[in-house]
């Protein structure tokens, strides 16, 4: 997939717009100073840091800190980013798309799958928010070239409170796509 286009070019020479009221936790978490404001050039914005982000990925949070107790994010992932598999302890978080389609893949303890959710944007009339209220495991299948999404959850973010099975690759590699593969495979032939 190339991303060549005028458009993008000159976005990734010009980022002032979102990059100036920014506080970078790391490459793929993004903290706004300021007006938690949040317009569509800025998701475009991120689609660049996304395709600048070797795991295709970044988040720009709009609450202050991992302390708080309402986390707020718009989240990008291009297709074929590895969610691992993964629940959290006590928390629900609900997932808004506003472009893209997905599939969110809700499995049982034992890794079979309990649930495909097809979601994408108001425009493609599939489900586009679904809230997990319920430890669940859980990963996303993304459909189209970027997801872009709003993930509210409750805070503080403690990292001992996200678990993840051993029946799922660990990392981005050869093991999670061919775990991506298996997946999908099962969604065509169970759940389409």
């Amino acid at each position: 997939m190339v991303f060549s286009s005028l458009f993008f070019q000159k976005k990734i020479n010009n980022r002032d717009n979102l990059l100036n009221n920014i506080r970078k936790e790391n490459a793929e978490v993004l903290y706004r100073d300021g007006d938690k404001v949040v317009t569509k050039e800025n998701l475009e914005e991120l689609k660049i840091l996304a395709i600048q982000n070797p795991r295709k990925r970044v988040r720009l949070c709009t609450h202050n800190s991992p302390e708080d107790k309402l986390h707020e994010m718009f989240i990008v992932h291009m297709r074929n980013c590895y969610i691992r598999p993964h629940k959290h302890k006590n928390k629900a978080e609900s997932l808004s798309i506003l472009e893209g389609e997905v599939d969110l893949v809700l499995f049982n303890d034992n890794g079979s799958i309990k649930q495909v959710v097809n979601m994408g944007s108001p425009d493609t009339g599939r489900v586009f928010y679904h809230r997990l209220s319920l430890p669940i495991y859980h990963t996303l299948i993304i459909r189209t070239d970027f997801l872009v999404f709003q993930e509210n959850t409750e805070g503080p973010f403690l990292r001992d409170n996200t678990v993840f099975p051993g029946w799922a690759p660990v990392d981005e590699g050869l093991g999670s796509q061919k775990y991506i593969e298996k997946i999908n495979s099962l969604i065509s032939k169970e759940w389409s």
